[in-house]
């Protein structure tokens, strides 16, 4: 007994020595900045504008501020490609974005903060898309440089660090502007939330930099230009081996977990949960379980590989819908209630870090900002665009039960595919000398 537990100990800690590694670390600080712009533009933003007394309507339309994230493919060739004059000598083009990023949010969060809904809702708008455009700009420098900082076998550790980073910059900028707000004012409240960046600052220049290979220029000229900053990257990504079933997977095996979490808190109400039970048992109970799962995918990627990994954290997100189905037959249970969100939660979490690192994986680091900035809102869009206006329909037609077998079926694509990749040598990681090799 001894001696196994004193051989477990080492293995445990070598498991969770990458999360504390420099670059994690790093992601974490990261991941801290990417969360605070969509937090100030969400359920804070929801929260100052009910009090205004601005009609439903009208609230629940200001969500179209988050749709700017989908789009941020569509600039992020210039992030790649682009310097900043003068910072990119001083910083480097990375950590100058970085700045530039975080100025404009900076920027626009106080604007937003000082105007009046009440008194022009027309411009308060536009100030919450600038919020959502600068946020998303933002995105899209910090996916790119906690990337280049991540060494391949340390991007399952980084990818969680940078889903926990997340969650306590959106936690404590909603959470610090409500508390502030109520004792100051909701200007004061957007005038402090930009400190949360600090600590991105501090750790940018803690890890310098990140390398990435040099581009030379295809030629003189704006065509060139252009050639290379668009096609190159996507010809970089579609000439690859099976790219097609890849980028087909990244549009599929999101979509059954996208319609059964779209209609998740309907299907509590008519069950006849409290929002009491369901802030108890799903909102705060399910934090847990996320972050816990958060943990556990980096330590299953360690220990499993990111074909391993990846695959069971599939089949845990489809085995999670299928858990959503069980609780319909129960019907009102708490306890079934706390079991089915813990699954999910946990499930979210594992796949969110497993997924999330062989994405990242995928990318080329000569375009990393652009590729990953493309698969992430792939991944998004397919999911939104099949469940939007289906997902009520279908509960109708169907009742829960099947409407959640459905949805478990609907996930089961995900997974063919995926295995399928692995049995054609499509998708495999070989580690030797720390590095992980993923072959698309």
């Amino acid at each position: 007994m001894t001696d196994t537990r004193s051989a477990s100990a080492p293995n445990m800690l070598g498991a969770i020595k990458p999360f504390f590694e420099p670059a994690p670390l790093g992601a974490l600080a990261l991941g801290m900045a990417s969360g605070l712009p969509y937090a100030m533009i969400a359920s804070t933003l929801t929260t100052r504008l009910a009090e205004s007394g601005i009609d439903k309507k009208s609230v629940t339309a200001f969500g179209l501020a988050l749709l700017v994230y989908s789009f941020k493919p569509l600039w992020a060739p210039l992030i790649d490609r682009g310097r900043v004059p003068l910072l990119a000598t001083l910083l480097g083009q990375r950590r100058a974005w970085l700045l530039v990023g975080m100025m404009m949010a900076t920027a626009s969060i106080i604007w937003l903060g000082a105007l009046d809904p009440s008194a022009d809702l027309a411009i308060f708008a536009f100030a919450a898309v600038a919020v959502g455009f600068s946020g998303a700009t933002l995105d899209i420098v910090i996916d790119a440089i906690r990337i280049e900082w991540l060494r391949a076998d340390q991007m399952g550790a980084g990818s969680g660090m940078t889903q926990y980073g997340w969650r306590m910059g959106s936690y404590l900028a909603g959470a610090g502007a409500l508390v502030i707000a109520t004792r100051a004012g909701w200007s004061l409240a957007y005038l402090a939330a930009p400190l949360l960046f600090l600590p991105a600052l501090v750790a940018a220049l803690w890890l310098g930099e990140p390398a990435r290979p040099a581009v030379t220029p295809s030629g003189p000229g704006i065509r060139a230009a252009l050639r290379d900053s668009i096609a190159a990257p996507l010809a970089d990504f579609m000439t690859r081996r099976g790219a097609w079933l890849v980028l087909l997977f990244v549009l599929l095996h999101k979509i059954g977990d996208t319609v059964c979490q779209l209609s998740v808190r309907l299907f509590y109400n008519d069950l006849g949960f409290t929002k009491d039970e369901v802030a108890f048992y799903d909102v705060s109970l399910g934090l847990f379980g996320y972050l816990g799962g958060v943990f556990l995918g980096g330590l299953l990627y360690k220990r499993m590989g990111l074909t391993g990994s990846v695959l069971l954290s599939l089949v845990l997100m489809g085995v999670s819908n299928l858990v959503y189905a069980g609780l319909a037959f129960v019907g009102h249970d708490v306890w079934a209630l706390a079991a089915t969100q813990g699954f999910e939660n946990l499930a979210s979490g594992i796949g969110g870090v497993t997924i999330g690192a062989w994405l990242a994986l995928l990318c080329d680091r000569r375009f990393t900002a652009t590729q990953f900035a493309l698969l992430s809102s792939a991944a998004a869009i397919a999911g939104r665009a099949f469940s939007s206006g289906s997902a009520g329909a279908l509960i109708e037609a169907l009742g829960y039960v099947d409407f959640y077998l459905l949805t478990t079926v609907l996930a089961l694509p995900g997974i063919a595919l995926f295995w399928w990749l692995m049995r054609a040598g499509l998708v495999q990681d070989e580690v030797e000398d720390g590095v992980v090799e993923t072959k698309p």
